[in-house]
């Protein structure tokens, strides 16, 4: 099948199967393209498409986003997971704001440069919103242009990732960019998928190297298998007279950056040893009152077990030391402010349930 033929006949099936709906596609402005490209990311559509309107409604722009402080970014992004995505997010609608007085970038080395966007989001961005011919190669289009191909090798290494670039390069076509770029997105996510590809009513099938040898199934080839290391934490829910819970603010960098979260600490903690960090690091008495069943909370590079401890801090009223990195947090009257998941779900657990997004 000569080359041009795959685009040619994916933009065929396109015009009659391909998503055209989607809250992002009613208005393709970069901004919103952006914004949804961003949250797809690791993420399946239906899961992304009522944080995206959520999101809209409240950032209906640039100017919006980077205005708004990171809590509340955070806050309508919590449930959706890897906030360094919506961190980047933010810092990236400011610098738009200040560099490019608040309007979208339209040349694609511009893009690149804005935090959290690399080459594949970038093309997809201004291909969908302005129409620019850009290749692009999400996990989507590495997993069809690998079937396609029958291109053997784990795609995260440097060689076959380079190989896949050439070949997205060479299907993307002269026209139709961001029908080409939605259409091949939509192959990867609705027939050529990772388990079960329906290739029966694929449209490019009868050029597929990989279905042709029978191996679609084993294609990508998977990333090397890695021991995922575990490490186990205790979590304080901390109440005052009041009933509300001390939370303490992350870092901005790293695992749950800039969300709120429980005081944390590592391994599993006995009763004396967490009355003696409320005593040495708050300063008053506490008394232990139960412990909760542990969870776990997995990331993709290591497994974390929880032990939940409920404790109650003894004649305080809401005074504690503030430093601005920890409040009192009324899980009935919740406010907008990003909580990681698995400290929603404890805070649940005391009974009232904070309005916070799944």
């Amino acid at each position: 099948m000569p080359i041009d033929t795959f685009s040619n006949l994916l933009l065929q099936w396109f015009d009659h199967h391909g998503r055209k709906d989607l809250p992002w596609q009613r208005e393709q402005s970069p901004y919103r393209v952006w914004v949804s490209e961003i949250m797809l990311q690791q993420t399946q559509v239906s899961t992304v498409i009522p944080y995206f309107e959520r999101f809209m409604q409240r950032f209906p722009n640039i100017a919006a986003l980077a205005n708004a402080p990171q809590d509340e970014v955070l806050h309508l992004w919590t449930g959706l997971g890897y906030y360094a995505r919506a961190r980047n997010l933010h810092k990236a609608a400011q610098q738009i704001r200040d560099e490019y007085s608040g309007t979208f970038p339209p040349q694609i080395e511009a893009v690149v440069t804005l935090p959290g966007i690399g080459p594949s989001t970038a093309g997809a961005i201004l291909s969908l919103s302005q129409q620019q011919r850009h290749p692009i190669l999400d996990g989507n289009v590495k997993r069809v242009l690998s079937r396609y191909h029958a291109i053997e090798g784990w795609p995260g290494t440097p060689a076959i990732e380079k190989k896949l670039w050439q070949l997205a390069e060479q299907h993307t076509p002269q026209q139709r960019n961001g029908d080409y770029t939605q259409a091949i997105m939509d192959l990867g996510a609705t027939l050529c998928r990772r388990s079960q590809p329906r290739c029966h009513d694929c449209p490019v099938q009868q050029g597929c190297a990989g279905y042709a040898q029978g191996v679609q199934n084993a294609l990508p080839t998977a990333r090397p298998k890695k021991q995922i290391p575990t490490r186990q934490v205790t979590m304080l829910l901390l109440q005052n007279s009041d009933n509300a819970v001390l939370l303490q603010q992350r870092p901005p960098a790293g695992i749950w950056g800039g969300l709120w979260c429980l005081p944390e600490l590592e391994g599993e903690q006995s009763d004396d040893a967490l009355l003696a960090w409320c005593k040495e690091r708050l300063g008053y008495p506490a008394t232990i009152k139960n412990r909760i069943a542990p969870l776990r909370h997995s990331f993709s590079h290591f497994h974390l077990n929880i032990t939940p401890v409920v404790a109650q801090l003894r004649g305080t009223g809401t005074t504690i030391h503030d430093d601005g990195n920890q409040t009192w947090y009324n899980p009935a009257r919740p406010d907008a402010r990003g909580l990681a998941a698995p400290v929603k779900r404890l805070l649940e657990s005391l009974g009232t349930k904070p309005t916070t997004h799944p």
